[in-house]
């Protein structure tokens, strides 16, 4: 995994779209990274009545503090400055930031005079990647007609057409789970998924890893997910057409259950969930960032699929424990954390083993009632029902929706890009 000290490619620039949760977040760990050169961020419109208000939007946040102490702590002095007003140029820690703010549809940035061959659209204004280029609106298609060679989307890829696959140029990659399946050859626009996905991933591969699909007969993902900006701060009155009428309640005072594609886009970064029974959620609570995953998971095997005895609670953490050993993304604590705790962590999801359980019980199958089994089978057996040990598994996992796991990861996945291109 990479630890964020590549060497600084010199005048290199990345393209970042949107200067949201996200699109900020993302400038702020480039800047860290230091592995660009510059970077473009497109905002698409005037901001505030000049550019010192780009400024004030890059220095300031309300959850993680100001750009310069995140970056060299709490005496760190103010570190964001006009460098070319006229060209729209602002240092930030000294790299180079060209803010556009003429063109909200993809194809009309202007990547191609700025150098940019990847960008890092946050909008999350453009999920379909089956839209044309000229698509009313615009389309994530609309980077590539503007010059870029790569995009990078930092949520899942939606298709109007359900069920339909993606286009053979489109991939959902998740960092440490599936990124090197990236074919620069093939692939120029990448879903980099949800921060949920991501997390849940991490969570999923390594069970999958020890037991085998075959091993898990359904499982379940519930996250309690901190507000974001999709939310009205106090009531509103809902959209036309709208469905999920808790959203425009107050994200201020409510506790709001939502839907998630966490387990449809978990399918496109790790295969072997299509076999299982998945289903998941999202409870929308009142703080900033840092969201919990519980997953609940079935085995239909009373034993592990490496003869190490039942499936149990210290298995299971054991598992856990052996991959953050082993240097990837997922960490394991055996301490009692909230949400604040794992506030900007470096982690894909950060496991409470002090909260994993197990339940084992039996499920009673009459064998004679089942299609498909012959009846010289059944014949010979003294008594057709047979006990089935199942397991009942509960695991929990933190992660930073925002900067700690999500764009993170997002950075280490746009860094494996652009070290592919040719």
């Amino acid at each position: 995994m990479s630890d964020g000290t590549e060497a600084w490619n010199e005048g290199e620039p990345l393209g970042i779209n949107g200067l949201g949760r996200i699109g900020k977040l993302t400038l702020w760990h480039h800047v860290a990274r230091r592995h660009f050169g510059r970077l473009v961020v497109n905002v698409g419109r005037p901001v505030g009545r000049d550019l010192e208000a780009v400024c004030g939007v890059i220095e300031h946040d309300s959850t993680y503090g100001t750009v310069h102490r995140f970056l060299h702590g709490v005496d760190a002095d103010p570190c964001v400055r006009i460098a070319d007003r006229e060209r729209g140029v602002i240092e930030v820690d000294g790299v180079p930031v060209t803010v556009l703010q003429d063109a909200r549809n993809p194809r009309d940035i202007d990547w191609r005079g700025n150098r940019v061959r990847i960008v890092v659209d946050t909008t999350g204004a453009f999920d379909d990647p089956t839209r044309p280029v000229d698509a009313p609106g615009g389309s994530v298609r609309g980077h590539l007609a503007a010059g870029a060679e790569k995009v990078l989307y930092s949520a899942a890829f939606k298709s109007a057409a359900d069920g339909a696959p993606p286009p053979e140029d489109a991939v959902a990659l998740v960092y440490g789970i599936n990124h090197d399946v990236f074919d620069p050859a093939r692939h120029h626009l990448v879903s980099a998924t949800s921060c949920t996905t991501t997390a849940l991933a991490h969570m999923v591969k390594p069970l999958l890893d020890r037991f085998g699909g075959t091993s898990l007969m359904t499982a379940s993902m519930s996250t309690v997910h901190a507000a974001t900006n999709s939310q009205s701060v106090l009531d509103t009155v809902p959209a036309a057409g709208a469905r999920d009428l808790r959203r425009n309640r107050s994200a201020l005072n409510s506790i709001i259950l939502t839907s998630t594609n966490a387990a449809s886009a978990l399918e496109q970064v790790v295969p072997d969930v299509g076999s299982i029974g998945f289903m998941s959620d999202s409870v929308r609570v009142p703080i900033p960032t840092e969201s919990l995953i519980i997953l609940n998971v079935t085995f239909q095997l009373g034993r592990a699929a490496d003869g190490d005895g039942a499936v149990t609670r210290d298995l299971l953490n054991r598992t856990y424990e052996e991959e953050h050993a082993a240097g990837g993304l997922l960490r394991f604590s055996d301490r009692q954390n909230v949400p604040a705790d794992v506030r900007a962590t470096r982690a894909a999801v950060v496991i409470e083993g002090v909260e994993t359980h197990t339940r084992t019980g039996f499920v009673r199958v009459d064998l004679a009632a089942l299609p498909g089994v012959p009846d010289d089978v059944l014949a010979e057996m003294a008594s057709t029902v047979v006990e089935v040990p199942v397991t009942h598994a509960k695991v929990f996992g933190w992660y930073d929706n925002e900067y700690g796991s999500y764009t993170n990861l997002l950075g280490d996945l746009t860094v494996h890009v652009h070290a592919h291109l040719e």
